[in-house]
């Protein structure tokens, strides 16, 4: 207001507005005044008249335009600033109120934002507060004018936000009908640029707020990347959820887009301590879930993006200090834990603190090959109620088992198909995502949960480092040892690692070993087209299963449970992630 008054700018306005612009001793005058026409129909008409809209569209130096606007009594308007009707916040406000809504979109700000971007040759057309600071600064630049290309940008920016908000309107009003139009409009606002997308190469890259929502979550620390930011927000909802269903802190290790691990809180067993190396380090509940979740793979965990439920601790923060991770996503920090990640990686350490009273939008979009897909979001819920249908001749549900059937589902609800899980005791042991074969989702996941098991081999858990040899190294040498089948090369450079050459782990004491295994959970995203699956895992101490049914091979599959004395529950629930 000040501004405008020092450059004896000649303003019309209405209402509240007029009356704050004259306390900063602005010349003012009223539309009503300037169009001889009052405000009517409870104030739905204001500026759609043609002394205003005349100014806004009148081509400067076109003589038929000037006579008409000296005819009707027309002045020029060089200078436009509209803030719109907060219709989203009006929604938002009141969801269910047809008519507060409707008298929350706005009329008569987007037909002058429209019109003054049109002549944009003559007209600059200000729609955020945040564009003052430069529009002052072009108008003291220019002798109170502005340039043609300022001018432009301005009008770009103003059609956008038009558009956006013709979209958020579009979308509520679908809402409200019986038959819903087939045009879907999506605005993306530009939070944040990003480095780049998936590779280097693609630019430009950047973090959108969708619809004129606010982000799901808010950056503490550190430059989060395209990929990050893809894993924290599955990772998150994985954590939101297996913490809703189990009342448990719940934690998980992401990389890529899938969980190479995912647990909830509950205590460690003096095994477990010695194995995941945290002997002697204070542990809470939240801290007991993410060493569990990093411990499930270790080694794809290495550089992996971290969620977790509930407040992060002192406890919890001072384990991720130790391992090579690259953020962290959680609705809270006790202080000194936030100080205590702030500083890891010289402050590049990635910290987002969640919305968790955020909810998704129930339409999902995206873009693919230039072609447009939508579906509804994924919010089943998985619970305890997806497994009261058991099929098989043993019937019997622990507790546990239904806590792992409930980990293992929501886990692999979040990780890329095709995608089957193990579980045990509220924790995942092995995940196997993004295959094309069933069978071979079974075997990759049951993979890692003979490596997972046989870190507990004695042979394994005490294995003696050399002194100075790094926490990951340790972790990549167990994993060798496990696997065993280094060549004469390899072997040297791994034999380095200690002072003296550990014996072989035999192929007998592995499978000797691994038959200790029991209790073990697997769930599958779709139904098992064959019973090589139950085949396999029954190798690996699987006594409950969880899919959702459906395969015209279900009663092969069932004989195959009963064979191995398993429990299985159809939960009539495809959770295919793409």
């Amino acid at each position: 207001g000040e501004f405008l008054a020092a450059n004896k700018v000649h303003v019309l306005s209405t209402g509240g507005t007029a009356a704050k612009l004259r306390e900063y001793g602005c010349t003012v005058q009223d539309v009503a005044d300037y169009t001889g026409s009052p405000e009517i129909l409870d104030g739905r008409v204001k500026t759609l008249h043609p002394k205003v809209h005349g100014g806004l569209l009148a081509a400067r130096g076109n003589e038929k335009h000037q006579q008409d606007m000296a005819t009707h009594g027309i002045r020029p308007i060089d200078l436009v600033i509209v803030n719109l009707y907060p219709f989203n916040e009006a929604v938002a406000a009141k969801p269910d109120d047809f008519s507060y809504c409707i008298e929350n979109i706005d009329i008569g700000g987007p037909a002058m934002i429209r019109a003054s971007a049109k002549n944009n040759a003559h007209v600059a057309i200000c729609t955020s507060p945040a564009q003052y600071p430069k529009i002052m600064e072009e108008m003291s630049g220019n002798g109170g004018c502005t340039r043609m290309a300022f001018r432009r940008n301005l009008a770009a920016a103003a059609y956008a936000l038009t558009s956006s908000y013709d979209a958020a309107v579009s979308q509520w009003m679908a809402t409200q009908v019986t038959e819903p139009p087939a045009t879907k409009t999506v605005s993306f606002e530009i939070e944040r640029p990003l480095k780049y997308g998936c590779n280097p190469h693609q630019l430009p890259a950047g973090l959108c707020a969708v619809n004129g929502l606010k982000l799901p979550f808010e950056v503490i620390s550190g430059t989060p990347g395209y990929i990050n930011l893809l894993d924290a927000v599955n990772a998150w909802q994985l954590v939101y959820e297996l913490g809703k269903a189990t009342g448990k802190p719940a934690a998980a290790s992401f990389k890529h887009v899938s969980p190479a691990g995912a647990a909830i809180g509950v205590p460690l067993s003096e095994a477990e301590v010695g194995v995941y190396e945290v002997k002697g380090k204070p542990l809470s509940p939240v801290a007991n879930a993410y060493v569990r979740a990093r411990n499930a793979d270790p080694m794809c965990s290495f550089g992996d993006f971290v969620a977790i439920s509930t407040e992060v601790d002192v406890a919890t923060a001072n384990i991720l200090k130790i391992e090579v991770s690259d953020g962290i996503i959680a609705p809270s920090f006790e202080p000194e834990a936030l100080e205590i990640l702030k500083a890891k990686k010289g402050g590049k350490f990635i910290v987002l603190k969640a919305d968790d009273t955020f909810v998704p939008p129930d339409m999902e979009f995206r873009m693919c090959g230039g072609l447009g897909f939508m579906q509804k979001r994924n919010d089943k819920i998985c619970d305890a109620k997806c497994l009261e249908k058991v099929v098989t001749k043993l019937t019997d549900l622990p507790e546990q088992a239904k806590l792992d059937m409930i980990t293992g589902m929501i886990a692999i609800k979040y990780t890329q198909s095709n995608s089957v899980g193990y579980s045990k005791d509220g924790m995942m042991i092995g995940v196997g995502a993004g295959q094309q074969s069933r069978v071979d989702c079974v075997k990759l996941a049951g993979r890692k949960v003979s490596t997972w098991r046989l870190r507990f081999h004695p042979k394994v858990a005490g294995l003696k480092f050399k002194d100075g040899v790094k926490r990951q190294d340790r972790v990549n040498a167990r994993v060798r040892y496990i696997e065993g089948d280094m060549d004469k090369a390899e072997l040297e450079q791994w034999v380095k690692n200690f002072d003296a050459a550990p014996e072989p782990l035999t192929e007998e004491e592995k499978k000797t070993f691994l038959a200790g295994l029991d209790g073990v959970t697997i769930a599958s995203d779709a139904f098992f087209p064959f019973r090589d699956s139950i085949d396999h895992a029954s190798k690996l101490g699987v006594k409950y299963v969880t899919q959702p049914g459906g395969s015209v091979a279900d009663q092969e599959v069932i004989g195959a449970c009963d064979a191995y004395g398993m429990a299985m529950a159809f939960t009539d629930l495809r959770l295919f992630h793409h």
